[in-house]
């Protein structure tokens, strides 16, 4: 029996479960923490995409920028 509703990865990163799948195999390829990803990538960008925020070249620029920040 398959479970209805909404993915909670996608409700909070905006992302789908095979589609993390990937990112996460990336991450370890390139030795990058999919925590630190999720949280401080794909959880502000989605926030912004929710909030109908511009999503120019430049407001992903300060998203990245933030992120990196905190390593």
């Amino acid at each position: 029996m398959s479970r209805k509703g909404l993915d909670s990865l996608f409700v909070h990163y905006g992302i789908r479960k095979d589609d993390m799948h990937t990112i996460e195999q990336l991450c370890e390829k390139y030795e990058i923490d999919p925590d630190w990803v999720k949280e401080n990538l794909l959880k502000s960008y989605h926030e912004k995409k929710i909030r109908n925020e511009e999503l120019d070249e430049k407001a992903l620029k300060k998203v990245l920028e933030k992120a990196l920040q905190k390593i």
